[in-house]
């Protein structure tokens, strides 16, 4: 074929006009895509607040004495755990495994910083001093919280969380048995999902970056 034919000129316009299309095509597959995922993500967020779990506001003391309400963590990613300063194992474990995956999320520069939470199940035991000391053990931005007894039981109540007090031994000293999750909370304090003990410190840092990269602000 020669350059500049007609036929060369009919065979550019037709690419052209293929492209043109295809683009055109495109475009309004991106548009229609875009406009399902928000349509998804708002259909999301309103099955979150059908759900009625962690909607309420808190009002408690943190481990260096501040009171703390959940307005002071609106515009941040919360990782929350429920528990108490005595728990022999499944505690420690637990703020182990978040401060990983809070470690883990901190490495990628595209991501908020997420902040961990721990409110004690056990105020009676777990006051400020005691949560001073205890946060010490886990990620240096994890911030313990406690109260009264009905503040705490408000707290928790909130996400539906179970806390009772075994009997005392002879010591008097005694395990609380209580809810083993870790909540996961946008930055419009809206609970978004929540982790048990099988998931893996990897496994939820995936999820929590999958939620963060999705999120669409209210």
């Amino acid at each position: 074929m020669v350059p500049g034919s007609p036929k060369d000129l009919k065979l550019r316009t037709r690419l052209l006009v293929t492209l043109l299309f295809g683009g055109g095509l495109l475009g309004v597959w991106w548009f229609v895509h875009s406009e399902k995922q928000q349509k998804l993500r708002q259909q999301r967020v309103e099955q979150l607040r059908q759900v009625a779990l962690g909607q309420g506001t808190f009002s408690l003391m943190d481990h260096t004495g501040c009171r703390r309400t959940k307005r002071d963590f609106l515009g941040n990613w919360v990782l929350l755990y429920f528990g108490f300063t005595h728990c022999p194992d499944i505690c420690p474990e637990e703020l182990e495994k978040l401060s990983t995956v809070v470690v883990t999320l901190d490495r990628d520069a595209s991501l908020p910083p997420v902040q961990p939470l721990f409110i004690t199940v056990d105020p009676e035991r777990d006051d400020e001093a005691a949560l001073a000391r205890y946060v010490k053990d886990f990620h240096p931005r994890l911030i313990g919280l406690t109260g009264t007894v009905e503040e705490v039981k408000h707290a928790g109540r909130d996400y539906r969380v179970y806390a009772s007090a075994g009997p005392k031994d002879e010591d008097g000293d005694y395990i609380v048995d209580h809810t083993i999750l870790i909540y996961l909370v946008s930055p419009d304090g809206l609970f978004l999902d929540y982790y048990n003990r099988m998931k893996s410190a990897e496994q939820i840092a995936d999820s929590v970056r999958k939620h963060i990269k999705n999120y669409a602000t209210l």
